[in-house]
């Protein structure tokens, strides 16, 4: 059986974005179009339909992780190395209020859940996102 660990990423996350495209708790804010992802970014995509990208990225992201994954560690996951002129590049951390927004969003889709496991704190895929990954796989 093919599951999500043998497929390429990047065809599993464009056809993810197509399909959450269909789902109506999932859609991109009005400032999204303006907004850059990060400060090590010095312009906003320009693809039209990131957002979807985005939230299908974080979705895998999800279903990869052995535990619960908050915030903090998908920010860092989507950030980048800033060009600061002469000076060294230096790493910066995306933005955490596009992290925040699509992970609500997959929790009112029913994608994900808060979780805690100890000391860990963070959300997880439910059931129900993993059979929606398991399916386009």
């Amino acid at each position: 059986m093919v599951n999500i660990y043998n497929k390429d990423a990047s065809e599993i996350i464009i056809k993810a974005a197509e399909e959450l495209k269909k789902v109506e708790e999932i859609k991109a804010p009005e400032w999204a179009k303006y907004c850059k992802t990060g400060v090590s970014k010095e312009r906003p995509p320009e693809d039209k339909d990131w957002w979807y990208k985005r939230t299908a990225s974080m979705l895998r992201k999800l279903y990869l992780s052995k535990g619960p994954i908050g915030v903090s560690k998908l920010k860092r996951k989507y950030g980048g190395k800033k060009n600061r002129g002469h000076k060294p590049d230096r790493f910066y951390s995306g933005s955490s209020n596009i992290t925040r927004k699509v992970l609500q969003q997959l929790e009112k889709a029913g994608f994900a859940k808060k979780a805690e496991v100890g000391v860990h704190k963070g959300r997880i895929i439910t059931g129900k996102g993993k059979s929606f990954l398991d399916k386009l796989a």
